[in-house]
């Protein structure tokens, strides 16, 4: 059953750390894809990590956990979430 759109809420997150060039951005697809996320992963200029989620909020709120620990390679010193606008996203994408 899909949830109402009234379920679906958005976030970003910002991730600082060891986060780029260690398979994070694709970890991150895998969980989001496994559990059911829609959105996308990207890096940022600066070193980090920017993460918009969308879904149910247990399952955003998993994938953001997630994001605290990251793949074994992965060094991760603070992410930084706030609440985002939805933007319809219908897969969970690298970009």
């Amino acid at each position: 059953m899909t949830p109402a759109a009234s379920d679906r809420v958005a976030r970003r997150a910002l991730v600082s750390g060891t986060v780029q060039g260690v398979g994070f951005r694709v970890s991150v697809r895998t969980e989001a894809r496994n559990l059911g996320v829609l959105g996308w992963v990207r890096n940022l200029d600066d070193g980090r990590v920017e993460v918009h989620a969308e879904g149910p909020a247990p399952l955003v709120d998993a994938l953001l956990t997630y994001c605290r620990v990251g793949p074994p390679a992965s060094v991760v010193t603070d992410v930084t979430v706030s609440d985002a606008a939805p933007e319809g996203a219908v897969v969970f994408a690298v970009r």
